[in-house]
């Protein structure tokens, strides 16, 4: 049935701007240009990000970070173990994704780290992946007061999913 939805949704719109009368495959085409036209601009920022998340796992800064963040996220309550997700999140949904799986395969989904690290990944924002691409894509240039706004709301999902999951699942 999923194989089917997106050919339908097509089909749909085909005979919608049919029975309007106006020019199906014109339209069709400027759609695909704008389309074409959006990646080219965001696709730069999207790549910076995901360079920049490989270069910080790959060269040990994401561990050296991770070590030197433990001893304050132990007295915030939050598992040093979930550092890495909590320095990976802002920066990439899919780098983050994947520590938060290595940190479920290797504590266990039903963990405290497993619990903590998936209301994490479902709390809080990859904002400067975000705000790159959508504000690249609007075209705004200045983001003024939006990434440190979306830095202190991640902050605070990262301490809340800590605080929540122990009041709730201990």
């Amino acid at each position: 049935m999923s194989g089917l939805l997106i050919p339908g949704v097509l089909v749909l719109a085909a005979l919608g701007t049919l029975l309007r009368g106006k020019p199906t495959f014109q339209l069709l085409t400027e759609g695909i240009r704008e389309g074409l036209e959006t990646v080219k601009r965001i696709f730069p920022p999207v790549l910076a990000t995901v360079t920049a998340v490989a270069m910080l796992r790959s060269s040990g800064a994401l561990d050296a970070l991770t070590a030197l963040l433990s001893p304050l996220l132990r007295l915030v309550g939050i598992p040093p173990e979930t550092a890495g997700l909590m320095l990976t999140r802002p920066l990439s949904g899919t780098g983050a994704l994947g520590i938060g799986t290595e940190l479920m395969e290797t504590c266990g989904p039903d963990s405290e780290i497993g619990r903590i690290a998936a209301v994490m990944l479902g709390s809080t924002e990859t904002t400067f992946y975000t705000v790159s691409v959508y504000f690249s894509a609007a075209g705004i240039r200045r983001t003024r007061h939006a990434i440190p706004a979306a830095l202190v709301a991640d902050v605070v999902g990262f301490v809340c999913a800590g605080i929540f999951v122990r009041l709730f699942f201990s």
